[in-house]
């Protein structure tokens, strides 16, 4: 709609009056308010619906003249039907056009948004650009720190761990069974179709606490047993066999407790569902290999650190005097020896 604004001046009408005219008749002004039945109600004045229902309605609409003429708005107003966006959306000051989609079956966020940033640089022509808003943006800035948050979750897993136990080698030991708990989680999100995304990946990060918990019921028992006299190789037996039980009942009630997790619907439920794969997965695996990788590399490492580290035999409670095990850990006879002094005649 356009205003002959040289007509309008010869007719003695105001342009600020055809611009009120209008606003009050096709799209209502605010008057005042009014109580009646204990309620206050707001008064709007608008022209009836018949009266605005299409363009020609504004040749019924009149506006008065300095002359208090009523003139006609159809005599001083120009209407051409043309075609354009019900919404122009801006961003960062710029027009732009806002594009929302989803990663495909199999396929990460990370994947579709590589995807969508090769696609953008090769078909946007000289002068346009693109820019993430929402969670795809929070996910670019915040880049590789999934990683970095992985890698400080497993330093300080293991620094609690060598700090309880004052040793680097039962640590290790533990922190092996996480590539276990990984694997699985992995696995499944695979046979699933979801998406590694960050749930899946807060997941992981908590598999890291849960997969060493299970180790550490093992390693505990088994350095217990071998502080006792048994052999590695009994002491490591002996352990699994105590902390079976434990062990799994731990390990079905965490599962159990991410089963509606696993299995969530409706709004939030993709976000609910990656947790729950990760978790449920991840310790189905890691309960079950652990139970058999454990054992075999608490034997193995710890022979070759009773063997090449003399301090693993002192944190073990081992002597160059009185010791009964052989450089393999395993029990050795001793010769029989008289010890004497001080009104002291043992064996």
């Amino acid at each position: 709609m356009e205003v002959d604004r040289d007509r309008a001046n010869q007719l003695q009408v105001s342009v600020e009056d055809i611009f009120n005219t209008l606003q009050i008749l096709l799209g209502s002004t605010y008057v005042n308010d009014f109580n009646q039945f204990n309620r206050a109600y707001r008064v709007y004045v608008q022209a009836d619906s018949q009266y605005r229902s299409n363009p020609e309605s504004i040749n019924k609409l009149y506006v008065r003249s300095q002359s208090e003429k009523m003139i006609p708005l159809g005599n001083l107003v120009k209407i051409t039907q043309t075609i354009g966006p019900s919404v122009i959306s801006h961003y960062n000051l710029f027009r732009s056009v806002e594009i929302n989609g989803a990663s495909a079956q199999g396929s990460s966020s990370g994947q579709a948004i590589g995807a969508m940033e090769a696609v953008a640089k090769e078909v946007l022509p000289k002068g346009f650009s693109f820019e993430w808003s929402g969670i795809s943006l929070e996910e670019v800035e915040s880049g590789g720190a999934a990683v970095v948050i992985f890698a400080l979750g497993l330093v300080f897993v293991f620094l609690t761990l060598a700090a309880q136990y004052e040793s680097f080698v039962d640590p290790i030991i533990i922190m092996l069974t996480v590539p276990l708990a990984i694997l699985g989680a992995l696995a499944v999100i695979w046979l699933r179709g979801t998406s590694n995304d960050v749930y899946t990946q807060i997941g992981f990060v908590m598999l890291i606490g849960m997969a060493s918990k299970n180790a550490i019921l093992i390693l505990e028992f088994s350095n217990q047993l071998y502080e006792k006299g048994m052999s590695l190789t009994k002491a490591t037996l002996e352990a699994c066999s105590e902390r079976l039980r434990p062990i799994l009942m731990t390990a079905i009630s965490t599962m159990i407790g991410s089963v509606p997790l696993l299995i969530a619907t409706g709004p939030g439920a993709t976000a609910r569902q990656s947790l729950g794969t990760a978790i449920v997965g991840g310790m189905c695996v890691a309960t079950v290999l652990s139970l058999f990788v454990v054992p075999v590399l608490y034997i193995v490492i710890k022979t070759l650190a009773l063997r090449y580290l003399p301090s693993s035999k002192a944190e073990m409670g081992e002597g160059e005097l009185g010791s009964d095990r052989d450089g393999n850990g395993e029990v050795r006879d001793m010769a029989p020896a008289i010890v004497q002094g001080d009104g002291y005649k043992g064996r």
